[in-house]
C-alpha cells in the first residue's frame, strides 16, 4: 500500500475510488466498508484510497477551543491504522493534516480541491453519518448531487451490525474503557493490539527482575489503559505470553526519559534468550491485549511495586492457563 501525506505527490494515482474517515480502530465496520470499495475500484479499473485526517478533526477542535474533554479517545495509533489499511488490501492512503485550513474550508471547495483535483475521484464511499466541510455543512445529498453534475459516482454504506449492536469506533472505546476486551475484539475481528519501536526506558523494570519492553502510545488519552494480559508477536517465530501496563505508570518518577508519554509497558513471562539483554531495541513489536487485570495503581515504594507485579504475572498465568484449557475442550468437541 502506498501511503501519501496530502495529496500533491508526483506517486499519487491520476483516478481512485475513495472513502473518507478516520478509521479508528479500522474496526469490521471499517472493514465491510473497505472490502466494498476494493470491489467497486476494481469494477472501474482504478486503485482504492482512504483518505483519512491527522489529527483527528475532534483533537484538533479540543485543542483549538481549550476542551481537552471533546478529544475522543484513540484507539489506535495512526502506525496500526495503516497497518490495518494495508491489510485489508487498500492500495493508496492519503493522511491529510487536519489544520485551520481544512477545518475552514468550504464543502464545495473540499469536492473540488480534494476529491477532483487532488485524488482524481471516480467513485466516493461514505458511511450514513457522513459529514464534511466548514461547520460540517456538507452531507451526502451535496456529495450525491457533485457526482452527478461532474461525473464521479457516490455510495453511501449503512451501518453495520454485529448481534444487534452497531458496529463504530465510538462502541469500541467503550468496550476498551471498559476493560472488555472480548467485546473489543468482537467488533474489531480481532484481538486489540498496539504496535511501535521497541524504546528505551529508565531500565527499572531490569534492576527488580521484571524486565520490560516499551513501546510509546503517540496519542495522550489511550482508550484503553490498566494492566493486562498479552501477548508479543515479533520477537521469534511464536508468540511470547507477558503482562503490560498501558497508562502514565503512577508509581514512577513522572520526570523519567518516558515521563509524561503514555506507555506500554510489557514483561514477557519467558523471556527469549536468543534477544540478550538488550535484544529487543529498536525492533517492531505487536502486542495484544487479551484480557485486563486490573487498573493502573499507585504503590508506596519499590516493594510494594515489586510484590504487585509478581502477583499480576501470576494472575496472568493462571488466566492464560484456563484459556489454553478452554481452546483444548472446544478443539476435542470439534473432533468429537
Amino acid at each position: 500500500m502506498k501511503i501519501f501525506r496530502g495529496f500533491q505527490h508526483p506517486g499519487i494515482a491520476p483516478a481512485s475510488a475513495v472513502t473518507i474517515g478516520n478509521f479508528d480502530g479500522v474496526h469490521r465496520g471499517h472493514q465491510a466498508m473497505l472490502a466494498l470499495l476494493k470491489s467497486e475500484a476494481e469494477h472501474r479499473g482504478v486503485p482504492s484510497c482512504v483518505l483519512t485526517f491527522e489529527p483527528h478533526p475532534r483533537d484538533y477542535f479540543a485543542a483549538a477551543t481549550g476542551r481537552a474533554e471533546l478529544a475522543p479517545a484513540r484507539i489506535g495509533t495512526l502506525r496500526d491504522k495503516l497497518s490495518e489499511l494495508a491489510r485489508c488490501g487498500i492500495d493508496q492512503t492519503v493522511v491529510l493534516p487536519f489544520d485551520a485550513r481544512l477545518a475552514s474550508q468550504a464543502p464545495e471547495s473540499f469536492i473540488e480541491e480534494v476529491l477532483i483535483q487532488g485524488l482524481g475521484a471516480r467513485y466516493v464511499l461514505v458511511g450514513d453519518d457522513f459529514r464534511f466541510g466548514a461547520k460540517r455543512a456538507g452531507d451526502y445529498a451535496m456529495l450525491d448531487h457533485s457526482g452527478t453534475a461532474r461525473g464521479f459516482d457516490v455510495a453511501r454504506m449503512n451501518s453495520y451490525e454485529v448481534r444487534g449492536l452497531r458496529v463504530s469506533s465510538s462502541a469500541v472505546r467503550e468496550a476498551l474503557g471498559q476493560g472488555d476486551m472480548a467485546g473489543a475484539a468482537s467488533l474489531l475481528g480481532r484481538p486489540y493490539a498496539i504496535s511501535g519501536h521497541v524504546v528505551h526506558g529508565r531500565k527499572l523494570g531490569r534492576e527488580l527482575g521484571f524486565r520490560t519492553l516499551n513501546l510509546r502510545f503517540a496519542h495522550w488519552k489511550p482508550a484503553a489503559s490498566g494492566i493486562f494480559v498479552v501477548r508479543v508477536h515479533g520477537l521469534g517465530e511464536s508468540p511470547i505470553a507477558g503482562v503490560a501496563n498501558l497508562g502514565v505508570r503512577p508509581s514512577l518518577d513522572p520526570n523519567d526519559v518516558n515521563g509524561g508519554r503514555v506507555l506500554l509497558e510489557t514483561h514477557c513471562l519467558d523471556w527469549p534468550a536468543s534477544l540478550g539483554a538488550d535484544g529487543a531495541y529498536g525492533k517492531i513489536i505487536r502486542v495484544e491485549l487479551l484480557h485486563k487485570l486490573h487498573d493502573e495503581l499507585k504503590y508506596d515504594g519499590l516493594d510494594a511495586l515489586m510484590k504487585g507485579i509478581a502477583k499480576d504475572c501470576d494472575d496472568a498465568r493462571q488466566f492464560l492457563a484456563s484459556m489454553h484449557a478452554e481452546t483444548h475442550r472446544q478443539t476435542t468437541r470439534d473432533r468429537i
